[in-house]
């Protein structure tokens, strides 16, 4: 990686050792807020960062923004992007250029209750990762088989995770 560019390791290691020394440093928790706008705009907080979502034109919405489906999809590439540079640092591996493509497959008859055999999520999730680096592929492998078993992002969207909701009326 170049100059300027390189994950924080120490930082990591730090986390990684207070939270090998006391369990009780692991938990954690995020969340997020989303407000409606207009038609299917919405604007989520998460932090002190905002984003906004909208869906094309076809169903229903303006195409002005993001579609919470492509949010899964850049969750993943995100969070196995930043596995891939933290397993390289580990291992002393440069990158000229890191690049992951995403893509997931959906059949809109779950989602606009046409069938109700059909889920209305996606049915497959794949990646690719374009990688400019000298690393054998052996080491790549190797960085690719951890950056997907520690990755909380793929491991949410591989295996279920429980959702539960309510609903509060003021």
């Amino acid at each position: 990686m170049t100059e300027g560019r390189a994950l924080d390791i120490g930082a990591y290691e730090a986390t990684k050792a207070a939270v090998a020394r006391d369990a009780g440093a692991a938990a954690g928790s995020f969340s997020t807020v989303t407000t409606w706008s207009e038609g299917a705009r919405a604007r989520t907080t998460a932090r002190s960062f905002t984003l906004e979502t909208d869906e094309p034109e076809p169903l229903g919405g303006t195409d002005k923004a993001i579609d919470p489906m492509e949010l899964v999809l850049a969750a993943v590439g995100t969070c196995l992007t930043v596995g891939w540079v933290t397993q390289a640092v580990i291992r002393g591996v440069s990158y000229q250029d890191l690049r992951i493509e995403v893509t997931g497959d959906f059949d809109l008859r779950g989602y606009l209750a046409v069938d109700g055999q059909v889920r209305p999520g996606f049915t497959d999730v794949k990646y690719v990762v374009h990688v400019d680096t000298d690393a054998p592929a052996d080491v790549l492998e190797e960085i690719k088989a951890a950056a997907e078993a520690l990755s909380p992002m793929f491991d949410n969207v591989k295996n279920a995770t429980p959702v539960t909701g309510v609903v509060k009326v003021p």
